[in-house]
């Protein structure tokens, strides 16, 4: 019998573009598995104990950390850089609410294990993103909210291991996270499910922002899922960074993307007029290797994998799948 197996585990935010692939993870560990979730949670896989609760509700969170052994803190609100530009309270404080109200509910409840999902956004730009360089850096002025909400959350573990002593916090921060249940809304989503909306859709010719120059670490969110279960299993109670570990261009992804539909027509063209955003970002992998982690999806297969469930799926609710769950924590 593994790690997982009887054990009883609570996942916020499951029904999103890291949660689902994590459901099917732990249903096949053996374990009991719960989603709590304002999302409705259609599709979820059998077995699965779903519940509907808002996560902003400091009693709602005890409700559901009752009886459970292990939690998996997904939940939050993801979007575009212009999203969290203009509406950047509509992200920053759910967020805040939904860290702080599930680790202390879970605390109060006597959780053996809690993992906290963090994020490259508390990172300063940087040719290189080492964990243990954060907290004598500043987020970057391009993901400031997001960086200083994830950056509580992970001070906050640091906290309760020093008043509380509790030692079973796992914090992972992900690299760029996309796959299937991504979220492909063109006014929040992240650059490969934008691109893949937008070709679907027919724009010719594609418009990227900038000139596809921005150095970025993706990783796909099954990889992610198994990295989140290595860290529990394994008690790891260090941030460890989620990423591939080298870096691809925008102007890369943006070529893949067109190359994975046979279209002689679809060309891409660059606004220049735009941001370029950070110029490099990748995530140092020393420690999750050593750790014992290594991603196995390549980024032309997590792409076309990407594209084919999107297209399996548009029709339905395509676009009503969140990166990290929950749009209805987002004010129209």
């Amino acid at each position: 019998m593994g790690f997982f197996s009887e054990k009883n585990v609570l996942v916020t935010g499951g029904t999103g573009l890291i949660g689902r692939p994590l459901l099917q993870l732990l249903l096949e560990a053996g374990a009991n598995v719960t989603v709590a979730s304002l999302d409705p949670g259609k599709g979820l896989p059998k077995g699965v104990l779903f519940k509907k609760v808002d996560l902003r509700e400091f009693s709602s969170c005890v409700s559901v950390c009752k009886d459970q052994e292990i939690v998996f803190q997904l939940a939050g609100v993801k979007g575009s850089p212009a999203m969290t530009m203009q509406r950047p309270a509509s992200f920053f404080v759910p967020t805040l609410q939904f860290s702080i109200n599930m680790m202390e509910a879970a605390r109060q409840q006597g959780v053996g294990r809690f993992l906290f999902t963090s994020s490259v956004g508390v990172y300063s730009p940087a040719e290189l993103f080492e964990e243990d360089d954060v907290w004598s850096t500043f987020p970057s002025e391009n993901d400031r909210f997001a960086g200083w909400a994830k950056r509580m959350g992970e001070l906050q573990a640091q906290a309760y291991a020093i008043e509380h002593n509790w030692q079973n916090i796992s914090i992972v921060r992900p690299a760029n996270v996309y796959g299937p249940y991504d979220n492909f809304d063109p006014e929040n989503a992240m650059v490969i499910p934008s691109l893949i909306r937008r070709v679907v859709d027919g724009e010719r010719p594609l418009t990227v922002w900038g000139n596809g120059s921005a150095i970025r670490d993706f990783i796909f969110a099954a990889d992610v899922a198994r990295g989140m279960m290595h860290a529990v299993e394994n008690g790891i109670n260090v941030p460890v960074n989620l990423g591939s570990g080298s870096g691809v261009s925008i102007k890369t992804i943006a070529e893949t993307i067109v190359n994975c539909f046979d279209d002689p027509g679809l060309d891409i063209v660059w606004d220049t007029n735009k941001p370029n955003g950070d110029a490099r970002r990748i995530m140092d992998t020393t420690r999750a290797n050593s750790l014992g982690f290594t991603f196995e999806k390549s980024l032309e297969d997590g792409i076309r994998e990407t594209i084919q469930w999107y297209l399996a799926n548009k029709g339905v609710a395509g676009d009503r799948y969140n990166a990290f769950t929950d749009r209805a924590y987002v004010p129209a």
